[in-house]
């Protein structure tokens, strides 16, 4: 997984209003296009990003391809955000601790 990638298809309001969507149940881009009151085209390419990222994944369906969200990529996500955060700082919470030096001119 590429968390940049990953966070930066996260990144767009309107592709998580379609996670949000295709976290609750599948839908092909005519649904999402109606839900969210936007093009089926603008949606195909929300999808692409979403896909490329590895957050979706279609699958066919009679005439239409329907999407779902890869919940092991947020679940893992989640646990490098979280582990991230649980990163200890050096010398406590604050304060200066030597590793800037003041510019001579």
């Amino acid at each position: 997984m590429d968390k940049t990638l990953t966070l930066k298809a996260m990144a767009d309001e309107t592709r998580m209003k379609i996670l949000t969507l295709l976290l609750q149940r599948d839908y092909c881009v005519r649904a999402l296009a109606r839900h969210l009151n936007l093009s089926e085209a603008t949606i195909s390419q929300h999808l692409k990003l979403l896909r490329e990222a590895g957050l979706v994944v279609g699958h066919k369906r009679s005439y239409f391809m329907h999407y779902h969200v890869q919940r092991e990529v947020l679940r893992k996500l989640a646990a490098e955000i979280e582990k991230l955060a649980a990163t200890e700082r050096e010398n406590g919470e604050g304060g200066h601790n030597g590793h800037c030096e003041r510019h001579k001119s």
